[in-house]
């Protein structure tokens, strides 16, 4: 049997031990349950999302696209110039 020490905030340890325990699990079985979806799915068994919500792909992609518009895009000087041209007016 191997050991992992790892360093989290106590106050993180608490509540996830208090959620862990409604659930019938401690610590040390919910952290093993998760590497073993790790080896399973050969991956993260969740999905990772960035502060602003977005997967990391999604996130790239949008930087890409508005660095894109950014380049190449039109300027409009009103709202109302902007509306017009994409009704086709």
């Amino acid at each position: 049997m191997a050991s992992i020490h790892v360093r989290t905030d106590q106050k993180t340890k608490v509540k996830a031990q208090r959620v862990l325990e409604r659930l019938g699990l401690d610590l040390t079985t919910a952290i093993n349950v998760y590497l073993v979806q790790i080896i399973e799915r050969q991956a993260v068994p969740f999905e990772i999302r960035t502060a602003n919500g977005f997967t990391p792909a999604e996130e790239r992609a949008i930087i890409r696209e508005v660095a894109e518009a950014k380049k190449s895009g039109k300027r409009y000087a009103t709202i109302e110039e902007a509306h017009a041209d994409i009704l086709g007016e």
